[in-house]
């Protein structure tokens, strides 16, 4: 059975945003230097201890400006030592985004494990809630509406 991370999205405003960022670092990947993925991904201090339940189909899923609003397929969990001595682990992720239905969540330290069953449904990629201004989208959140 899968298993998901959650992870709070420091920085993005929305989606739009996350994804114009992983543009932007795939884009950048000849300065990466040795041993960075190719693929996009995410550095964290913590190593999950469970790698091969989060290999089966597990995914990021992203929490931004207080809701979970989209995920990343976890392709590969690779740790490392950086310059200081210091283990961490690459989280390389699929480069698509898959949009969610959202959901609410308070702000929270690292990341945490998600089950399946707490995760949030995808949305279909035609959703017209794509489409909606963020603005009107948190706000039909902040009512429940969404």
């Amino acid at each position: 059975m899968s298993l998901h991370l959650i992870k709070l999205c420091v920085g993005a405003e929305s989606v739009e945003d996350l994804d114009d960022w992983i543009a932007g670092r795939v884009a950048d990947k000849p300065r990466a230097g040795p041993g960075v993925p190719r693929e996009p991904f995410h550095i964290t201090r913590m190593v999950p201890k469970r790698i091969d339940e989060l290999l089966e189909g597990g995914s990021l899923y992203w929490v931004i400006k207080g809701q979970v609003q989209c995920r990343q397929r976890i392709v590969e969990v690779r740790p490392f030592t950086d310059a200081e001595g210091i283990g961490r682990c690459y989280l390389v992720l699929d480069p698509k985004l898959q949009r969610t239905q959202w959901q609410p969540r308070r702000a929270f330290q690292g990341w945490r494990y998600l089950k399946p069953n707490e995760a949030p449904a995808d949305l279909p990629d035609d959703a017209d809630i794509a489409a909606m201004p963020v603005a009107l989208r948190s706000e039909l959140a902040e009512l429940g509406l969404l």
